[in-house]
C-alpha cells in the first residue's frame, strides 16, 4: 500500500510538471507569435513611430513654443537658427504626413499670422534655407494639392496658401544677395536686415554652396521669375567647374571670392552631401539632364577614388590618395541614392555596413574610425540624425524588401529606449555612455520620425504620387515639373551644353 501512494504521488508530481511546461511552452509560443505578429505589422511599428513623434511634438507645443527649438531634459525652449518658430515650420509637413490635419492648420494659421523675416539677425544661409523656405514652399504646395477637411468641415484655405508664398518669397529675396560675390558662390551668412556683414568669413563648405537647387527651382517656377534660379543654378555650376582637372573630385572648403579650395579632402559626407543630393533631386524634379551629368561624372569619381568596399574614404582631391578612413554619420544618405539611381546591391551593402555601427553601440556617432574599429575622437555623439533611416526609406521604396523594415525596428527600439526623455527625445553626447544632451533637433521631427513613419506606411499620399524631398526631408510633389515649371528644359545645341550653363571647364589646381 506505501509503494502504491508513492507511485500515485510520482504520478501526480509528474503529470504536474509536464501540464505547468506544457502552459509555458504555450505562454512562450504565444509571446513568440505576438512578437512575429508585431514585426510583420507595419502599422504596429508606424503608429509607434507615431507615437514618437505626438509626444516629441506636442511637448515641444507646451514647453517650447514659439522658440525655435526644445530642451527634452529640462522642458524649455530656446531660440537657434533665427527666432521664428523652427520646429513647428519644420514639423507641418509631417503633421499632414501623419494626419494631423487639425494641428497642420494651427500650425499654418500661426505662420502666416506671426512670422516674419524683417529681422536684424544674422542666419545661416544653408540651414534657413534648407529648413525655413523649404517649408514654407512644402506646405504651400500642400495646400494647394489636397482637400483638408475637419471635422466633416472643408477648410478654405486660400488666403494661407497665398501668405505661405509671400512668405517664401520675402525669404528668398533676403537670402540671394548672398550670392553676390565674385565668383558666384555664396557667403554662409546673411544678415536678413542688412545683408552681409563687411567681416562675415570668405570660407564656406560646398554644400552650403549648391544646396539651393530644389528650393530657388521651385520659387522661381511659382512666381515665374528665373532670376532665383538663373543665381543658384551659376552657383551650382561654378563649383562643379572648381572640380580638380587629374581626379575630377571636389574639396570640402572654399573660398567664395577666389574658388581656391582651403579644404581639399573629398567625401560623401559631411561639407558636401547635399550637393550631390540636389544634383539628383533636381534632375528628377525638374527634368534638367545638365544636373543630371554633373551628377554622373562626380559619382563616377567618387566611385574610382573614394570607394572602399562596402565604405567610402575621405581622399585628397589633388591625387585621390587616403586622407581619413572615416565613417561620417551624414554619408548615411548615399546609400539611399544610389538606389534612386539604380545602384541597389552596393547600396545594399553600404547600409549594412553603416547599420552595423549602429548595432554596435545603439546609434550611429558622429564619426566611426573604419580602420581602428572605433568612434573617433571628439565625434562621439548622435544628434537624432535622419540619414541612415532616409536610405532605409528609399532602398524599401526602390527593392521592397522586408530588411529594410527589420533595420527600422531596429533603430525605433533604440531612439525609444536611450533617447526618451520626461519632454521628448534627446541628442546622444556619446554613443558609447548613452550620456544625452539637453537638445532636441528640428530635423527629429522634419526628417528622422517622417522616413521612419513613411517607411511602414504603405498608404500615405507621399506614395499615390511620386515626390521629392529636400535635404530637411521637406516633400515636393514630382508632377511638380508638368504641371507647374515654365522653366525651359535642359538641351543640346549642336551636341553643346547651352552656354550659359556650360559645364566643361576644370580649373587646374
Amino acid at each position: 500500500i506505501e509503494l502504491m501512494k508513492t507511485l500515485v504521488v510520482i504520478i501526480l508530481i509528474f503529470l504536474f510538471i509536464q501540464t505547468n511546461n506544457w502552459l509555458n511552452d504555450n505562454k512562450a509560443n504565444g509571446v513568440h507569435a505576438e512578437q512575429h505578429r508585431q514585426q510583420n505589422n507595419s502599422t504596429y511599428w508606424k503608429q509607434r513611430v507615431k507615437s514618437m513623434f505626438d509626444f516629441s511634438f506636442d511637448n515641444y507645443m507646451k514647453h517650447a513654443f514659439p522658440k525655435d527649438e526644445l530642451k527634452p531634459i529640462s522642458c524649455e525652449g530656446f531660440t537657434t537658427w533665427g527666432n521664428y518658430s523652427l520646429t513647428l515650420i519644420d514639423s507641418l509637413d509631417t503633421l499632414a504626413i501623419m494626419g494631423r490635419w487639425e494641428d497642420f492648420v494651427k500650425g499654418v494659421q500661426y505662420v502666416t499670422n506671426h512670422i516674419h523675416f524683417d529681422k536684424n539677425i544674422s542666419v545661416s544661409l544653408f540651414e534657413t534655407n534648407i529648413r525655413i523656405l523649404g517649408g514654407l514652399l512644402s506646405n504651400h504646395l500642400i495646400i494647394e494639392n489636397h482637400r483638408i477637411v475637419i471635422k466633416g468641415e472643408e477648410m478654405d484655405m486660400k488666403n494661407e496658401s497665398k501668405k505661405l508664398l509671400e512668405l517664401a518669397i520675402d525669404l528668398g529675396n533676403r537670402l540671394i544677395p548672398a550670392f553676390d560675390t565674385p565668383t558666384g558662390l555664396p557667403y554662409g551668412a546673411i544678415n536678413l536686415k542688412h545683408g552681409i556683414a563687411e567681416d562675415e568669413s570668405r570660407i564656406t563648405c560646398a554644400a552650403a554652396v549648391g544646396t539651393y537647387l530644389i528650393e530657388f527651382g521651385v520659387l522661381s517656377a511659382l512666381t515665374k521669375n528665373d532670376t532665383y534660379i538663373n543665381i543658384i543654378r551659376n552657383a551650382a555650376y561654378k563649383l562643379y567647374t572648381y572640380r580638380n582637372k587629374r581626379t575630377g573630385l571636389l574639396g570640402n572648403h572654399i573660398n567664395i571670392e577666389t574658388g581656391a579650395w582651403t579644404h581639399q579632402s573629398a567625401t560623401i559626407g559631411a561639407g558636401v552631401d547635399s550637393y550631390f543630393e540636389y544634383l539628383l533631386k533636381g534632375y528628377k524634379l525638374f527634368g534638367r539632364r545638365d544636373y543630371y551629368t554633373m551628377f554622373m561624372e562626380l559619382y563616377e569619381n567618387i566611385m574610382k577614388y573614394q570607394y572602399r568596399k562596402p565604405w567610402y574614404y575621405d581622399v585628397n582631391m589633388m591625387n585621390g590618395d587616403q586622407v581619413w578612413p572615416l565613417y561620417n554619420s551624414l554619408q548615411g544618405f548615399w546609400p539611399g541614392i544610389q538606389s534612386m539611381m539604380g545602384e541597389v546591391d552596393k547600396a545594399k551593402e553600404t547600409v549594412e555596413a553603416f547599420h552595423s555601427v549602429w548595432r554596435r553601440y545603439g546609434a550611429v556617432p558622429e564619426g566611426y574610425n573604419i580602420v581602428h574599429g572605433k568612434v573617433q575622437d571628439h565625434q562621439e555623439g548622435y544628434p537624432l540624425r535622419p540619414e541612415l533611416i532616409e536610405s532605409l526609406y528609399h532602398l524599401y521604396q526602390t527593392t521592397g524588401d522586408p530588411l529594410y523594415r527589420q533595420i527600422g525596428q531596429d533603430i525605433i527600439n533604440s531612439l525609444e529606449l536611450y533617447t526618451k526623455t520626461k519632454c521628448g527625445h534627446a541628442n546622444i553626447k556619446n554613443v558609447m555612455t548613452m550620456e544625452k544632451e539637453d537638445k532636441m533637433e528640428s530635423f527629429f521631427l522634419s526628417e528622422t520620425l517622417k522616413y521612419l513613419y513613411l517607411l511602414y506606411d504603405d498608404d500615405s499620399w507621399v506614395h499615390k504620387t511620386p515626390h521629392v524631398f529636400n535635404t530637411e526631408g521637406h516633400v515636393f510633389p514630382l508632377d511638380f515639373y508638368g504641371s507647374q515649371h515654365h522653366l525651359k528644359p535642359w538641351k543640346l545645341l549642336n551636341n553643346h551644353i547651352e552656354p550659359s550653363c556650360s559645364i566643361t571647364q576644370k580649373h587646374d589646381f
